[in-house]
């Protein structure tokens, strides 16, 4: 690998950005997580926060996969906006304020639409992902569906703020607002105290989409863009790029949300408060995953894509095996710290008001299940960018094709034996299949050599053996001694996680297990680099 492929200065700040972007991604978490507290506490798991999470999966659709950062309107606006704008300074040209104008056009007029099909037949559309003959979840997921509507169109004006301002290099918007729409939830229960039918938990959801929106659009008119009506669909060049832009990325952003709305079909059927556990045990696997994920791939991502325009073949296969690599290690201990405390934890975090210890075990063994799907999780995110960097997008969507029908497949032979288990146990299945089937088809554009990765490996899951055991001793030890409450609680979290790190530390040293070899360079270098005078 060329050492001038890669500027230094540059590829560290990158990796600055992707640590801001992470720390704001971090809050807005802890802020997802406060309002996941405070729905538990007024609705625990019942048949109003299931019919609630199964209203919002709709107008999530638009809020969160296609107004969101990453989403498909972000993606097309950045691509085709960061090419027009000449001088990011200055305010726009009347071009670029026409193109923006006819986009916000367009989105207003489709997803008006939408929300007006949400508000006038909300039962038709939850019938559609509602099985079985459960008509109290059916009419009380309509009745919120039809609340929550105007967060159809609130969503799609986000999503072309969100390019907007990223294009401008706007990052800290962009990465806080979604916590806004925590922030409106969390204001609305806590002034109502909740209720019996989860109007204000809708409520609370559309205030947040506004708080959004309100955040974002004062910072956006300043830049120069103000919103004019234009009908400018077919004659403007850049607005026709915009959508051959989005049409591939919105069949990209669906198709993970198809596979969730084949669970809801089949969590409908079971008993009540089913989806809301699995709700809270996959956004409990979410935080650190996601934040994992976050401060690893989004340097490397284009790096990735640099080293492929540049055909540094050796470059594409360093950078990607070293940071699988760190993220295999660093999840292997994630899985193993979860399987020790993550009844702890919920019990700490959640079990409260409405939120009793029978939901507490519901979510703990649902997140067991999903826990299991931390390495395929990985080793998918990681080669799915790898493909993006060589252009090819094509082959990550058919294998997502192929997941759903494996998850149709699974959940009729698991559901019905395991319940909402079984749902859990066939979302980490398919995670499995997909991260093989993409690293099979990786070969045709690159050989890796996972010979060293599966050695080290093996030295990380003797580490992590040695590490539950440890974990489970200590976690026993202290409840035999010390009687439970929240303080003893919490006090016994934060003993057993420092004895399983100190443990994970210990043992990869030992086992000389190279990424905590280079943690260990690193800290001696910048140590060893002080001045003695």
């Amino acid at each position: 690998m060329s050492e001038n492929t890669i500027n230094k200065s540059e590829e560290q700040g990158l990796f600055k950005v992707a640590g801001f972007i992470a720390i704001i991604i971090l809050l807005s978490k802890i802020a997802g997580f406060l309002r996941d507290v405070v729905i538990a506490n007024y609705y625990g798991a019942s048949i109003v926060s299931d019919a609630y999470f199964y209203a919002y999966q709709i107008p999530a659709l638009v809020l969160v996969i296609l107004g969101g950062v990453g989403g498909p309107f972000h993606s097309a606006t950045v691509a085709v906006f960061s090419k027009l704008i000449k001088d990011f300074n200055k305010k726009p040209e009347d071009s670029v304020k026409k193109l923006f104008n006819t986009f916000e056009t367009f989105s207003v007029i489709l997803f008006s639409i939408l929300g007006l099909i949400c508000f006038f037949i909300p039962d038709v559309l939850m019938r559609l992902i509602i099985s079985g003959e459960n008509y109290e979840l059916l009419a009380l997921s309509s009745k919120l569906l039809k609340i929550m509507s105007p967060v159809i169109l609130i969503g799609a004006i986000i999503g072309l703020y969100y390019g907007i301002l990223v294009t401008y290099k706007r990052f800290l918007l962009p990465n806080i607002s979604p916590s806004m729409l925590s922030l409106g939830i969390i204001i609305v229960l806590l002034i109502s105290k909740g209720d019996k039918t989860g109007f204000y938990l809708a409520l609370g959801t559309l205030f947040g989409a506004l708080l959004q929106f309100l955040l974002q659009m004062p910072v956006v008119r300043n830049l120069g863009y103000s919103f004019k009506p234009s009908f400018d669909f077919f004659k403007n060049k850049n607005f026709n790029e915009i959508l051959e832009l989005l049409f591939p990325a919105f069949l990209s952003s669906t198709i993970g949300q198809l596979g969730i709305y084949v669970d809801m079909f089949f969590s409908s059927s079971l008993k009540e408060g089913a989806w809301t556990a699995f709700g809270y045990a996959n956004r409990i696997f979410q935080f650190p995953t996601g934040m994992l994920l976050t401060a690893i791939l989004v340097p490397l991502f284009p790096l990735f894509s640099r080293l492929v325009a540049q055909s540094d073949t050796e470059g594409v296969r360093h950078y990607y095996k070293k940071g699988l690599g760190s993220l295999i290690y660093a999840g292997a201990f994630l899985m193993t710290i979860i399987f020790v405390v993550r009844t702890d934890a919920i019990s700490l975090a959640l079990q409260r008001g409405a939120f009793d210890g029978e939901a507490t075990f519901v979510v703990s063994e649902i997140l067991f299940f999903i826990t299991l799907s931390i390495i395929p999780y990985v080793i998918r995110d990681s080669a799915t960018r790898l493909f993006y960097s060589y252009g090819d997008s094509k082959t990550p969507f058919l294998i997502a094709m192929c997941c759903i029908v494996l998850k149709v497949i699974l959940n009729l032979l698991l559901v019905k034996p395991m319940g909402i288990n079984g749902i859990a146990l066939s979302t980490t299945l398919v995670t499995l299949f997909n991260a093989l089937s993409l690293t099979i088809f990786l070969r045709k554009k690159i050989s890796i050599g996972y010979k060293s990765l599966i050695s080290s490996f093996i030295k990380i899951a003797f580490s992590c053996l040695i590490t539950f055991v440890v974990g489970m001793s200590v976690s026993k030890i202290y409840s035999n001694f010390i009687e439970w409450n929240f303080i003893s609680g919490l006090i016994k979290l934060i003993v057993v996680c420092f004895s399983m790190i100190v443990t994970y530390f210990i043992s990869s040293i030992i086992l000389k297990i190279e990424y905590m070899q280079e943690v260990l360079i690193k800290i001696k270098n910048k140590f060893g680099k002080k001045d003695v005078r």
